[in-house]
């Protein structure tokens, strides 16, 4: 029996469009003046010197840590502290009303009417916590932060490791059997699986689920059933 629901974002509750054609070109442009203005905020301040940490740029280089920074943001890096970042520009543009969350009007009337039901509902996505919460209180349904008992990121894991799913198991404290993963991404379903908990696999139309792979698919939310 399913008491707690886990979703991914990307693809799953908001478009893919919304994350790589708003959200993350908005974060590169306007990457190297916020970290130039804000670089002895105690947050930025910490993210250069771990940023500084994994790689060979010296802390007091600012244009080479940014230029890192950059660097990821192109290849598309799953890396904490450029996440944590992205998070901190984020609500700046949130703030100053440049885009609002995106989020499947079947995800938003699905995730309303299962915390109605009393499932506990969590996400995890490799965008950082405060991301996920930012666009989960800026949507057109309104501040749905109310929603989520907790929120997971690349801090609890890699998506494609079971040992993140482990964790999140731990962490929500029921047998992994009665929580189920809600993700677009198969790799992701299958570290999931293998950490016992349920899974259903979002094809989103025009995709079309490959019939060979074993997870549960839908096309939408309303074709959930738990």
């Amino acid at each position: 029996m399913i008491k707690a629901i886990v979703t991914d974002i990307e693809g799953t509750t908001s478009s893919l469009a919304f994350v790589k054609d708003i959200l993350f070109p908005y974060a590169r442009a306007a990457l190297p003046d916020y970290v130039r203005v804000h670089q002895t905020d105690p947050a930025v301040s910490d993210i250069l010197d771990e940023v500084a940490q994994l790689t060979a740029c010296p802390r007091d280089d600012l244009e080479s840590l940014t230029q890192t920074l950059v660097q990821w943001i192109d290849e598309d890096r799953k890396i904490t502290p450029l996440k944590l970042l992205q998070g901190l520009i984020w609500e700046e543009g949130y703030q100053k009303g440049e885009y609002q969350g995106h989020l499947y009007p079947d995800a938003i009337e699905c995730l309303q009417r299962w915390h109605q039901q009393g499932y506990q509902l969590y996400v995890y996505s490799s965008g950082s916590v405060q991301a996920q919460q930012l666009l989960f209180a800026h949507t057109n349904a309104g501040d749905l932060r109310p929603l989520f008992s907790g929120y997971f990121d690349t801090r609890t894991g890699a998506k494609q490791d079971v040992n993140a799913y482990r964790s999140i198991i731990q962490t929500i404290g029921l047998p992994a059997d009665e929580i189920v993963f809600l993700s677009d991404i198969v790799a992701e379903l299958d570290a999931a699986a293998a950490a016992g908990m349920q899974t259903r696999w979002l094809v989103r139309p025009p995709a079309q689920p490959d019939i060979s792979i074993s997870h549960v698919h839908t096309s939408d939310f309303y074709q959930i059933h738990l």
